[in-house]
């Protein structure tokens, strides 16, 4: 069974509830588990064991979340060379009171580093939360955990 790890950090709820709608569009697809954690929470074990990784984070000053940052210093030297970081399946959702392609400049970037495969067009907010978005995140979910369970990614 594949299993799609959802990290991401949310002060004002904006982000969890993109999350929340690419881990729906993750429990559409039979034969792929979900976890969902914040990315405080997040270990360098959880990121060995997914089979596809979502990433989420508000976009604060033209920049990701310090605890997105954190997740990605706290885990890089001891996963750096480890074989089953190396081309994980990658997808990344921000949510932005303007732009929000610092953040995902800044993600994209050391998602590089990681050696991760973007599968996927980031999902990016700009404003409130619109069930357009959600919707977008769920078919982002749906699309990566369908790729990982068939070996497409």
């Amino acid at each position: 069974m594949s299993i799609i790890l959802i990290t991401y950090h949310s002060q004002t709820g904006n982000t969890e509830k993109m999350a929340n709608a690419v881990a729906e569009g993750v429990k559409e697809i039979e034969d792929v588990a979900v976890s969902v954690k914040r990315a405080s929470n997040t270990t360098a074990q959880d990121l060995i064991e997914c089979d596809g990784l979502m990433i989420g984070s508000p976009e604060y000053f033209g920049y990701m979340a310090g605890a997105v940052k954190d997740l990605f210093d706290r885990t890089y030297e001891p996963l750096r060379e480890h074989p089953r970081i190396f081309r994980k399946p990658l997808g990344i959702f921000i949510c932005a009171g303007n732009e929000g392609f610092g953040a995902l400049k800044q993600i994209e970037r050391i998602c590089i580093g990681y050696q991760f495969k973007k599968v996927h067009e980031p999902v990016v907010c700009k404003g409130p939360v619109a069930e357009e978005v959600l919707a977008q995140c769920v078919k982002m979910g749906k699309t990566i955990a369908a790729g990982c369970r068939e070996g497409i990614f």
